[in-house]
Parts: structure tokens; sequence; C-alpha cells
């Protein structure tokens, strides 16, 4: 071995060997906890995009898929799927799976947000 392969390894030696500084907290990982609170009352404004995603996913003519979002006084949430003709077998599915996971998805959502929530195929 040359004497510059000997200054290369003890270079990488003394590299590895370095310890890393502990980190502390900071006041901006305390400010976390504020954005956290407000992700949870945005909750409900998404299960809308979460059924028109999944609606655009299966069917064969996404540009007709639209949902409505209706709210009453108790507090439900009606959400109104339209797709084309052809494409309403495809979002309800074989004896009705696949709307059922669709609903058992928002009712999960629902639940994370207190609120109710009902979808309905036109």
């Amino acid at each position: 071995m040359s004497e510059s392969d000997d200054q290369e390894e003890s270079q990488t030696v003394s590299e590895s060997d370095e310890e890393e500084e502990p980190q502390t907290v900071s006041e901006s990982d305390e400010e976390e906890e504020p954005e956290i609170k407000s992700r949870s009352d945005t909750q409900g404004a998404g299960m809308k995009e979460l059924v028109e995603y999944i609606a655009r996913s299966i069917v064969d003519e996404p540009d007709e898929v639209k949902v409505e979002e209706e709210t009453d006084e108790e507090g439900l949430t009606t959400l109104k799927l339209q797709v084309a003709d052809e494409d309403k077998g495809r979002v309800i599915g074989k004896q009705g799976r696949i709307a059922e996971a669709m609903r058992a998805l928002l009712r999960v959502k629902a639940a994370k947000a207190s609120t109710r929530v009902r979808l309905e195929i036109v």
C-alpha cells in the first residue's frame, strides 16, 4: 500500500468516527401540534374528493363524474354521485360491493371528522 492509500484510509476512518451532535427541540417543532388539529377540522371537506377520485378511477368516462354535497340542519352530509349511464354498473359493482366499499370508507372518514355522511348514486 502506498502513502496516499494510507492517508485516504485514515481520513475515511476519522470521518466515520465523528459523533453527531444531539438534536435539540426547536420552537418550530412545538408549532406542529396546532397544525395537526387544523387537519382534523378539514377532514370533512375531503369526503367529496375521495368519492370523486374513486369514481373517476373506475369509470370509462371520468369527465362525466359529478359529486354534489349537501348538508342538512341535523349535520348529515349527503354526497350525490352522478356518472354516465354506461358507468353506473361499474360504480355499483357486483351485488353492490363497490358502492358498499365506498360507503365504508366514507363512514371511517366521517367518524374521524365527527360527522355523518350518506352516499347516493343517481
